[in-house]
């Protein structure tokens, strides 16, 4: 069983969509004074959280797992990257600290994690793959770091909007729920989309 098998894992993916889902309404009250904007923007971000909640609930523990983790990649090699390179920055006024070199990183680490995955599933689990299957990765990897890395500057701007650091301190020294999940939100909604469209 994996935390309780996929009734325990719907339970936990509501749980973080919620508070995922609270911490946005806060930074979109804080982030503007004008009503109908702010009705909208919770309405988009319940649409948005949401959305990637139900398609992650939806996923096989395999599609579950492989989608955390090349989010996790991305995340560690653009950090790493970008704190040993440094350079350009690539949204300044919105996240002074990620660059472009961190961009790559974060590319490099989610295209090494795929191409771990089909070579896992091939040499370890003994099923059938193709070099389509390593070509799918090549492109995917690129992709979705730079997808995860377009849901954290898209968190940060609207940080920035209303003026705080982090979306709350409910995980003590790692800021909000929202903060860490700002990333795979819209890399579920793409790995869903892909995926019923391969169906």
């Amino acid at each position: 069983m994996f935390w309780g098998g996929a009734q325990g894992r719907t339970l936990l993916i509501a749980g973080v969509a919620a508070a995922c889902f609270i911490e946005f309404i806060f930074l979109v009250i804080k982030a503007t004074a004008n009503v109908p904007y702010r009705l909208a923007a919770i309405i988009a971000g319940a649409a948005y959280i949401g959305l990637a909640g139900v398609i992650l609930s939806g996923f096989s523990l395999e599609l579950f797992l492989v989608t955390i983790f090349v989010v996790i990649f991305a995340d560690s090699f653009a950090y790493g990257v970008g704190t040993l390179v440094g350079g350009p920055k690539i949204w300044r006024r919105v996240s002074p600290n990620k660059t472009w070199a961190g961009m790559i990183g974060g590319m490099v680490g989610a295209t090494l994690f795929l191409l771990g995955v089909v070579f896992f599933a091939a040499q370890v689990v003994d099923m059938a793959v193709t070099s389509r299957a390593y070509m799918i990765a090549l492109v995917l990897g690129p992709l979705l770091a730079v997808v995860a890395q377009a849901g954290d500057l898209f968190e940060s701007w609207l940080k920035r909007r209303a003026g705080v650091k982090d979306s709350s301190r409910l995980i003590p020294g790692h800021g909000g729920f929202l903060d860490r999940f700002d990333g795979l939100i819209p890399v579920a909604i793409v790995v869903g989309m892909l995926t019923t469209l391969a169906i």
